[in-house]
């Protein structure tokens, strides 16, 4: 009870210190906005320690940071394969397939207004589909290795890529192509010159959210078949033994990733697009 006492306080005291950082001009700052992030982490895994320390939950149900951190530390070699495989190999093979031809698709969709009405549909109707359904289908087509993790993450980020694409492509304002075509610009040029530039924040948008989409599905295809390395794999198998503290490292390890990809895209999003007005202070 001491412990979920200390821990409830502590999130409090911690919170209160929060409110006034982020309202100082401290937490305007690149430094003040990444500590009140820090801070607020912190206070959440101490908060969790003192509930289940304070409760007496079994591991075997739901294991602490302090269970989970020297986990971590102790598996780091068998993290790093199923890291390597899952995220690198499965996830970013995918995103960075499914990036290109979402693209390819979306300029060609952009020319062409029969592909715009007869595409665009089946894309729904594709990303509607459930992927525990998919997954088994493509890890037989493709094999049980990381290529059919890609081709399940190609599936979904391919189209929230495609829509946000062709509607940033639609975004410029119709003054400034109509200036563009009394210049007597090319489509290339309008392309390169107007409307790419106009499409960013939306691209970004769409990479922001493939980049969460492209992780889970590699992690999801996993467990429909995979060699004996990698995320999916991991969390299936040490469920089946009961290795709770096993399965939230790997939970921790693939956080932290979808977390980076996510934070490494936002900080290029920022510097491409410094002059739309979400970027401006």
């Amino acid at each position: 009870m001491i412990w979920l006492i200390g821990s409830v306080v502590f999130w409090l005291a911690a919170w209160a210190l929060n409110v006034r950082l982020a309202a100082s001009g401290f937490g305007k700052t690149r430094a003040g906005q990444i500590t009140v992030a820090a801070l607020f982490g912190i206070t959440l895994l101490v908060l969790w320690e003192g509930l289940v320390r304070g409760f007496a939950v079994p591991t075997v149900i739901l294991p602490g940071p302090s269970v989970i951190g020297p986990k971590i530390v102790s598996s780091l070699p068998i993290l790093w394969a199923d890291f390597v495989q899952t995220v690198i190999r499965g996830a970013l093979s995918g995103f960075a397939i499914g990036t290109v031809a979402a693209f390819v698709t979306a300029i060609a969709i952009d020319r062409s207004p029969f592909l715009q009405k007869g595409l665009l549909p089946v894309g729904n109707f594709v990303s509607a589909l459930p992927i525990v359904g998919l997954a088994p289908v493509l890890v037989m087509w493709f094999g049980f290795d990381w290529q059919s993790k890609a081709a399940v993450v190609v599936v979904m980020v391919f189209f929230p890529l495609l829509v946000n694409m062709v509607a940033g492509l639609q975004a410029s304002d119709r003054l400034q192509r109509d200036l563009m075509e009394t210049y007597s610009a090319t489509y290339t040029q309008r392309l390169l010159k107007l409307r790419l530039p106009a499409a960013m924040p939306f691209i970004f948008n769409g990479l922001k959210i493939a980049a969460t989409l492209a992780l889970i599905g590699a992690i999801v295809a996993e467990f429909f078949g995979s060699p004996v390395t990698g995320m999916g794999f991991r969390i299936s198998t040490e469920v089946g033994k009961l290795a709770l503290d096993m399965v939230w490292a790997t939970i921790a390890v693939a956080a932290l990733a979808g977390s980076a990809l996510y934070g490494l895209i936002a900080l290029i999003e920022s510097r491409v697009t410094f002059w739309h007005p979400s970027q401006r202070k």
